[in-house]
């Protein structure tokens, strides 16, 4: 069989999974936080067939750390990241990483996402504030300050760039690789009174929906011309024997 075949069948593969990626991405355009799926295409040179013929393939995904825009909200309980790290969360026993800084008290105290997961401090502890206290302070390096007694501090965390993210609760992400204390606060911190949007582009992730539906048609067009190419053959051989 000719490898076009092939060929098309595993670029429509690849645009699949592109489909797939941008539809998650636009359903998380107004989430806080949320970091953007991308798939990595490459070549594969395959030299089974006498020509050589190049497939397409989809190696997995990755998340895009490109920071989402910060937006002023003035509530003392949200805090926006600075840099490339992030907050840790306890959901359900695991250690999980966020760049979604909303946060609520509650009556005792307590620290929690919007959601209800714990906030932890550096070393993986839940946050326990004064209730009584009044709306915190908090200062870039996440240390909390009420009536000027240190109760204190949101741990920030520093993911390895090579680690591979996997997405989690509360627009979070979990490592392969070990995440570490962020303790360089001159590029790393918190900034009170903001939270980060969605590092999606909307604009952007429509125009690669329109250019992937173009891309399957034309592969969907190959795919039938091949096939009646070799339909005709068949025809042509059958009548001559």
């Amino acid at each position: 069989m000719q490898p076009s075949l092939y060929v098309a069948l595993s670029g429509q593969i690849a645009l699949q999974k592109r489909l797939e990626t941008i539809a998650h991405n636009v359903a998380n355009v107004s989430t806080a936080g949320f970091r953007a799926e991308e798939v990595k295409f490459s070549s594969l040179v395959s030299r089974v067939p006498p020509d050589p013929a190049a497939f397409a393939t989809s190696n997995g995904t990755y998340i895009s750390r490109t920071p989402g825009e910060l937006v002023q909200t003035q509530d003392p309980f949200d805090v926006a990241v600075r840099g490339d790290a992030w907050l840790a969360i306890d959901v359900g026993g695991q250690q999980v990483y966020t760049r979604d800084g909303r946060m609520r008290m509650t009556p005792t105290g307590d620290l929690q996402t919007l959601s209800g997961y714990p906030i932890l401090d550096v070393g993986g502890a839940p946050i326990t504030i004064d209730p009584n206290g009044g709306p915190p302070q908090i200062a870039a390096d996440g240390s909390i300050v009420q009536n000027n007694r240190q109760l204190g501090a949101i741990g920030l965390f520093t993911i390895p760039e090579e680690a591979k993210l996997t997405y989690a609760e509360n627009s979070g992400v979990i490592p392969s690789l070990p995440a570490e204390p962020a303790l360089d606060f001159t590029r790393f911190g918190v900034i009170q009174g903001f939270i980060e949007r969605s590092n999606v582009n909307p604009v952007m992730e429509m125009t690669h929906l329109i250019a992937v539906q173009r891309s399957f048609e034309a592969l969907t067009n190959t795919m039938s011309s091949t096939e009646s190419t070799f339909t005709e053959g068949i025809r042509t051989l059958g009548a001559s024997s």
